[in-house]
């Protein structure tokens, strides 16, 4: 039964992990057995997403404790910051989420913690949990837990072994950057595990591969966050890290985070206003390009760009930079120049590879395949007039892209990135 005083702290532990993004969909599946409470239905992630029939999948995301050795600039949770203070036992916190999954509230958790006494003291709670969990509780839903950065080998592949996934954050991409805000951590304690569970996950598979039924290490790979904005690194820096940490087989998100003001008076700190929601959606959108659109980092963002267009998405943004490239032939060309209109989506391009085969694609099967239209009009060719048209599509090349842009870019657009372009400093008098 849980008490008046765990339920505040709960409250307390909640609102402090709430910074935290990396956490989404699963990638895994961990089917219903019997005598086990809970599962991971379909592989549909947890983090308050949705499922393909438009289920909402909830998760409790709490911290272990906010207190913290560390004082890192851009955190809630700092040592220094006189903020409310909990700690949750090991008991109560497999408590609150074996009760609040029998009370169907979540179908999984992700678990994290501020630093206390040393890596290994509380990588080794946070261990003891998932591992009660799974054993003691019989729980076979999704966990996703933090990794304490520091923290030994033996207690990383011990936590491995009950977790479906595992992260660990980087928060800045330059590590003087990093140094500045954060003087107590620095980028090899947060490779060192990083490389650790990835070797992890290799062994077992090739553990796997010889014994059918070895248990499985971390199935749904890592993810990390960097906060965006907090220091003067430009999207393309964020963005060569992001890629560099794609190379790797196990890394399956990096998560961006508009920096929120929470420590007003640190002088490293810029004062903003609001968090840099427009340059977090983009860095998202460049993120999805390399992911699923076999776009190069250097593409996306270069010496001379070296951040992402705010008043347009990443992919229009490059195809008014290169002209030459259209128009894009929607009967011809091949699914990977497809893939680069502006407009058409994986799904799209996809239908009308398919499509083709039997008849002519038109802009009337485009709209019905799904395919924006405002936008991929200037870069096809269907060789048809059209009903929705009343002259022949003009293309980029014929508009030039200078004259284009202002049609492709909304007036409420334009105002969420002048507004996210000036930065805004608070003095007091």
């Amino acid at each position: 039964m849980l008490t008046e005083k765990t339920i505040e702290k709960l409250r307390v532990l909640a609102e402090a992990a709430k910074y935290d993004v990396s956490c989404s969909s699963s990638g895994t599946v961990r089917k219903g057995q019997q005598g086990m409470v809970g599962s991971t239905v379909g592989g549909v992630g947890i983090c308050h997403s949705f499922a393909d029939d438009g289920r909402c999948i909830s998760l409790l995301k709490v911290m272990l404790t906010n207190h913290c050795k560390y004082d890192c600039a851009y955190c809630i949770n700092g040592r220094s910051n006189d903020i409310p203070r909990a700690t949750l036992s090991v008991s109560e916190l497999e408590e609150i989420v074996m009760e609040f999954y029998r009370r169907n509230y979540i179908e999984g958790l992700f678990l994290s913690s501020g630093v206390v006494r040393s890596p290994d003291y509380t990588m080794e709670r946070l261990t003891a949990i998932v591992r009660d969990l799974r054993t003691v509780h019989r729980f076979n839903g999704y966990i996703h837990l933090k990794s304490i950065p520091g923290a030994s080998r033996e207690l990383l592949n011990e936590a491995g072994r009950w977790a479906d996934r595992m992260s660990v954050n980087i928060e800045i991409p330059r590590e003087e950057s990093l140094r500045l805000l954060a003087p107590e951590k620095d980028h090899q304690s947060v490779f060192q595990p990083m490389q650790l569970i990835q070797q992890g996950v290799l062994e077992n598979k090739e553990d796997r591969r010889k014994y059918r039924h070895a248990p499985r290490f971390v199935p749904a790979g890592q993810s990390t966050q960097m906060i965006v904005g907090a220091t003067a690194e430009t999207d393309r820096d964020i963005l060569r890290m992001s890629s560099a940490l794609y190379q790797q087989p196990t890394m399956r998100r990096v998560y961006y985070s508009g920096y929120v003001s929470v420590n007003t008076y640190d002088a490293r700190l810029p004062v903003l206003k609001q968090p840099p929601l427009v340059r977090e959606n983009r860095l998202y959108q460049a993120d999805w390009l390399m992911r699923f659109y076999h776009f190069a980092v250097d593409e996306i963002v270069d010496d001379a760009h070296a951040h992402l267009d705010l008043d347009v998405d990443p992919k229009l943004a490059w195809a008014l930079r290169h002209p030459e490239y259209f128009p894009v032939d929607i009967n011809r060309d091949d699914y990977e120049r497809i893939l680069r209109v502006p407009g058409i989506g994986t799904k799209s391009a996809w239908l009308i590879v398919n499509s083709r085969r039997f008849s002519r694609v038109t802009s009337y099967h485009l709209k019905k395949m799904g395919v924006v239209m405002k936008k991929a009009k200037y870069f096809i060719t269907c060789g048809e007039l059209t009903s929705s048209f009343s002259q022949p599509l003009v293309g980029v090349n014929e508009l030039r892209p200078e004259r284009l842009r202002p049609l492709l870019v909304s007036k409420s657009q334009q105002r969420r990135a002048a507004a996210e372009q000036q930065l805004s400093l608070e003095f007091e008098d």
